[in-house]
């Protein structure tokens, strides 16, 4: 149940589609690096976590990890599930700083009542829609999914789920199993005008039903838009949040620092630490 960023084509359960090479094929494109980002970012501002703390997440087919980095950026903490083994490897090698579990989220959620502070999923929701075996009944697959998954938010709480429905029917069967499973919340469109830019989000309340958030591009043209869009320029050194551009000097002593405080080996900080080595000829 790889998460990404092109919608999947169900050609089998995802442990048999993302292989070993389609795992590493898919975590090097460059154009899925870029979606991802950009979902997860928008996923993780969907959450409305607080600002003063570290939160510990749950990342619903994370697939190689792509995700957590950006939860991992943010300066929080996350644990990942996916049900292929192929892209857990490659997240391995990858060296993410979230703990990974082999799973099928359809099975359910197997942790302790309250323990993650949030949920997101990018891309992977809509393949419990899929009876890839004789067993499957998607409607108990999905209600597992989510009665678990509830369980184990901390009440007050949220889950963001990115997915691609293939159709309403789709649609309405996975959220109709959200709240049977005592969810409340609803759907969160980005840019609804837009084939190409058209996002869904399932925006999900744990214990309390809270004020669902507007989607991106439903705005007046004329009215100040109410949350952040994405942009393609590069602001140096911090981002608009304040946040330390990636791979910069400061990003990576943020990283050593939250390794360091995990218990992992980190190599000491220098003066070369970040600086950038001139091409050899």
């Amino acid at each position: 149940m790889a998460g990404g960023g092109r919608r999947p084509e169900h050609r089998g359960p995802p442990e048999l589609f993302y292989d070993e090479a389609e795992a590493r094929k898919y975590t090097q494109n460059s154009r899925v690096v870029e979606i991802q980002s950009q979902m997860s970012e928008r996923a993780v501002e969907l959450l409305g976590l607080p600002e003063d703390r570290p939160c510990l997440l749950l990342d619903v087919g994370c697939g190689s990890g792509l995700s957590g980095d950006y939860i991992s950026e943010e300066g929080h903490y996350w644990i990942g599930m996916d049900i292929s083994s192929a892209m857990l490897d490659v997240a391995m090698e990858r060296e993410v700083e979230g703990d990974l579990l082999l799973a099928d989220v359809g099975h359910g959620i197997p942790f302790r009542p309250g323990v993650f502070d949030g949920c997101i999923s990018i891309s992977a929701v809509q393949w419990l829609c899929n009876a890839d075996k004789k067993s499957h009944s998607p409607p108990k697959r999905l209600y597992r999914f989510f009665s678990t998954l509830y369980t184990a938010l901390a009440r007050g709480s949220r889950a963001v789920l990115q997915l691609y429905p293939e159709n309403s029917e789709q649609l309405e069967l996975i959220t109709a199993q959200a709240m049977r499973a005592g969810f409340t919340g609803g759907m969160v469109v980005d840019y609804p005008n837009s084939a190409r830019a058209k996002k869904f989000f399932l925006c999900l309340f744990v214990g309390t039903s809270g004020t669902l958030p507007k989607g991106l591009g439903t705005e007046c043209a004329s009215e100040e838009p109410h949350q952040a869009k994405f942009t393609n320029e590069r602001t140096r050194f911090r981002n608009v949040k304040g946040k330390s551009v990636k791979k910069s000097r400061d990003w990576i002593l943020e990283k050593k620092e939250r390794r360091r405080r995990q218990g992992k080996e980190v190599r000491a900080d220098t003066k070369y630490t970040g600086r950038k080595r001139r091409p050899h000829f």
